[in-house]
């Protein structure tokens, strides 16, 4: 890169330093504490509804889990239908990835922008593009955990 300085014409060079003097400033710290905090209420409304699963539907907190996640997919999934997602997440930023919603809001938006070409070839096939690297990932991570946990038993390490 150091030659690639070398060899800039003065064009190049007087073209660089009006691109740096143009160049739109990222408000960096701004959009870390919006992603926070949104991030944070997505996490707060989680945890709402896995309460309100062990207070009214007798879940016990490791039971809850589950259902909760289903249910927050669900949620994320049906706001993506309706387009509430997407003005959510031009304000929450990256706060609006938090996994399980930014996971629903993947699989539904690929499933919304191939509906054209039919249910099996275009929902179906482009259902899991983004998804289904998370969810082989997070398989094969599980299967990698679950086996050291194994051979440590095996060898009395837990």
């Amino acid at each position: 890169m150091a030659n690639n300085k070398k060899n800039v014409t003065p064009e190049q060079a007087k073209y660089q330093q009006f691109e740096q003097q143009r160049e739109t400033k990222r408000p960096v710290v701004k959009n870390c504490l919006k992603a926070f905090f949104f991030g944070g209420i997505f996490c707060l409304v989680g945890q709402a509804i896995q309460l309100s699963y062990i207070y009214f539907f007798n879940f016990t907190e490791q039971t809850a889990g589950n259902p909760t996640v289903a249910t927050m997919i669900f949620i994320a999934m049906l706001l993506t239908g309706f387009g509430v997602y997407d003005r959510i997440g031009q304000v929450a930023g990256a706060g609006s990835a938090v996994p399980v919603t930014g996971f629903g809001n993947a699989v539904i938006s690929a499933c919304i922008e191939h509906r054209t070409e039919g249910f099996v070839l275009g929902v179906g096939s482009n259902m899991f593009k983004l998804a289904g690297s998370v969810l082989l990932f997070g398989v094969f991570s599980a299967f990698v955990v679950g086996l050291i946990k194994t051979i440590l038993m095996q060898w009395g390490g837990l």
